[in-house]
């Protein structure tokens, strides 16, 4: 069924007052209030979207408004869970209506939730209103506005409200790391998730890859060329001089960090072979060795509860996933959907053990998950370019990736929607970085 002839029934069971028979269409099942007051169960086995109405505020500063218009429309699209409704078709009278609503007009139009915010000088208003609920708010955030915090102010709310509706917290406000290739050099750049701000990284000329923000966001390792090695760096998030970690003969590249961010995993060559290896985080002192295979060994990636590794090796043919203890030992082959598979991530959720990897299928690379329990797959991308290096958001919900010289997209993590480009370019080496804090 399309979403045109769900909306209709969508306003047809309203009229006719059946609101739960309405939730449980519109949510699948999913969508009514449970007792610890979450409306929308992410992880209920069918899952719809809730309509929610996003309109531009009818009063005070026109730029400002659309702004916060356009930051919230983005927002709730890539959350994963609202269908964010077209303003084209709203019968309500903005004006007349102010901050409050009529909720009759709401219902028409197929609006569950419908915010509404007002902006001054000094701070901007926000209401959240369940339209069953009537005419009192369900939600309201005032926040002080300095300078040029509009952008990080809306995110904030935005994330109330997705946790108003889930129980779980929002990724809106994390950055993005990634490289940007050039035709001699290439470098780290960070932008916030939704493509704004993008800012230089790292400042030299040389080439520079594969960035990895550290746990608490405020450093990122790389990979640079700068002394004609392949070593490994950590510098500030927001840029500046960086420090080397890792400078042994050979490769020194593909870090990612153990949770508690005393740790680095990466691939050294010193020994002959790309093996897999542990070092410390603050000196680069080796504490332990991995793999230790003949084949090539590289791209690790770091479980979020610290006891597992994955990584790519050859060693049975071509590129496939591996997982192995992050003690060391033996290591097991997790990716069998064809002859090459790449670039593992581990999705933050907790309780779950799901992998995003790149895979070639019919001569493009596209995104795939894998849930290392169930064995299920679920493809993020598909005849749309060549996507690699995919990177989960902080709540597990969306999937970064870089799209062959298009530039970086954002997708939901289920599959579901279209996926959405944030920054336009010839990128690489994507990298979430953790959930913004307050």
């Amino acid at each position: 069924m399309g979403m045109f002839q769900v909306h209709r029934q969508v306003v047809r069971l309203i009229r006719l007052g059946a609101l739960v028979a309405l939730l449980t269409a519109v949510a699948g099942g999913g969508a009514v209030r449970a007792d610890d007051g979450v409306v929308i169960d992410v992880n209920a086995q069918k899952k719809g979207t809730y309509p929610i109405a996003v309109p531009t505020a009818s009063e005070g500063d026109a730029a400002v408004a659309r702004e916060v218009t356009q930051v919230q429309t983005f927002d709730f699209s890539v959350a994963g869970v609202f269908k964010v409704l077209d303003p084209q078709g709203f019968l309500a009278d903005l004006k007349a209506e102010g901050l409050g609503i009529n909720p009759q007009k709401w219902k028409d139009v197929g609006a569950l939730g419908v915010v509404k915010f007002k902006a001054t000088a000094t701070d901007i208003e926000f209401r959240l209103y369940e339209v069953s609920k009537g005419t009192n708010p369900v939600l309201t955030k005032t926040y002080k506005r300095a300078g040029s915090n509009t952008r990080q102010l809306v995110h904030r709310w935005a994330n109330e409200v997705v946790k108003y509706y889930t129980g779980e917290p929002g990724f809106f406000g994390s950055k993005i790391a990634f490289t940007v290739k050039g035709k001699k050099a290439s470098a780290i750049y960070a932008m916030d998730f939704d493509g704004a701000g993008a800012y230089s990284v790292s400042n030299n000329s040389s080439t520079n890859i594969l960035p990895a923000y550290s746990p608490s966001g405020g450093q990122i390792a790389y990979t640079s060329f700068m002394r004609n090695n392949p070593d490994l760096y950590v510098g500030a998030a927001g840029g500046g001089r960086p420090k080397k970690i890792s400078a042994y003969q050979g490769m020194n590249t593909g870090a990612t960090w153990s949770p508690d961010g005393s740790k680095l995993a990466l691939t050294l060559s010193k020994d002959g072979n790309p093996d897999i290896y542990v070092i410390d985080a603050s000196d680069g002192k080796v504490l332990r060795r991995i793999t230790n295979d003949k084949a090539i060994d590289t791209s690790p990636a770091w479980s979020p509860d610290g006891s597992s590794i994955a990584f790519v090796s050859d060693r049975n043919g071509g590129p496939q996933i591996f997982v192995v203890s992050a003690a060391g030992g033996g290591a097991r082959q997790v990716s069998f959907n064809g002859s090459y598979n790449t670039t593992p991530t581990w999705s933050p959720r907790a309780g779950k053990k799901i992998i995003a990897y790149t895979t070639r299928d019919g001569g493009r690379y596209d995104i795939v998950t894998l849930d290392l329990d169930t064995k299920a797959m679920v493809r993020i991308t598909q005849g749309e370019g060549n996507n690699e290096e995919p990177s989960f958001s902080p709540n597990g919900r969306a999937i970064a990736f870089a799209r062959t010289g298009q530039g970086v997209f954002i997708a939901n993590s289920d599959g579901t929607g279209k996926a959405l480009k944030v920054w336009s370019g010839s990128a690489t080496g994507v990298d979430w970085g953790p959930a913004p804090k307050d």
